[in-house]
């Protein structure tokens, strides 16, 4: 049974996340500040970590921090909707992923999900291979969805699992125009909206990220009222 572990210094969150995840299989340990879940992690880490980012005593980013000196276990942080720039400094500092409160609870499951899949077979553990998770290969692209595993040219390229279900669902049909709405099915629940902003927002993130590995690249194309394509180098 893998190991979950909530900071957050909202009860009703732990509360009801725990009631969810453990209902999923999950163990699960609460923590109600970032010292508290630190001084734990330094006795036993657990498999990943969920963590707010504003807490009393240790914030998020800085248990973040301290965390990613001695473990690359997977994190995803809770933001606010305005979080923008805590976002960006979290996932720079070494979070796999985030959600934004008030989230889907199946939401933040599926995330949970992906990200031990990817931590499994990093680490070697067998894992069935289906349609939606065989390697893919365009041009200079390479993706492992299992390993979450993204090449540009031969360069690593590091995405959140938000960035890394875009691309997926635009690589995965080279020349095909996919829509915002059909790009928002992909990347979150149907029980949690979100405007055309958010999924322009994480493509522009996704191809910054590409063109740091390749400052040429333009395989992602915009469609102005659209959508977005992928087109094949």
């Amino acid at each position: 049974m893998q190991k979950i572990a909530l900071v957050d210094d909202d009860r009703n969150i732990l509360t009801s996340v725990a009631m969810t995840l453990e209902a999923e299989g999950f163990e699960v340990e609460t923590y109600n500040d970032g010292q508290a879940a630190l001084d734990a992690f330094n006795k036993k880490l657990p498999d990943m970590a969920v963590l707010d980012i504003k807490m009393p005593r240790m914030d998020g980013m800085d248990l973040l921090q301290r965390l990613r000196q001695k473990t690359t276990m997977p994190v995803i942080f809770l933001t606010s909707k305005d979080d923008e720039i805590d976002e960006v400094l979290g996932l720079r500092m070494g979070a796999d992923d985030y959600v934004k409160k008030p989230f889907s609870q199946r939401l933040l499951v599926e995330r949970i999900r992906a990200l031990l899949r990817r931590q499994d077979a990093i680490n070697g553990a067998p894992v069935e291979e289906t349609e939606e998770n065989k390697v893919i290969e365009r041009g200079n692209l390479k993706m492992d969805p299992l390993r979450h595993a993204v090449t540009w040219k031969g360069k690593d390229v590091s995405l959140t699992v938000t960035e890394f279900l875009l691309l997926q669902a635009l690589a995965q049909r080279p020349g095909f125009v996919k829509s915002r709405d059909q790009l928002m099915d992909v990347a979150y629940d149907d029980q949690v909206y979100v405007d055309d902003r958010t999924i322009d927002s994480h493509i522009k993130r996704l191809r910054k990220k590409m063109r740091q590995a390749d400052d040429e690249f333009t395989a992602i194309e915009t469609l102005y009222g659209i959508g977005y394509r992928y087109n094949e180098e």
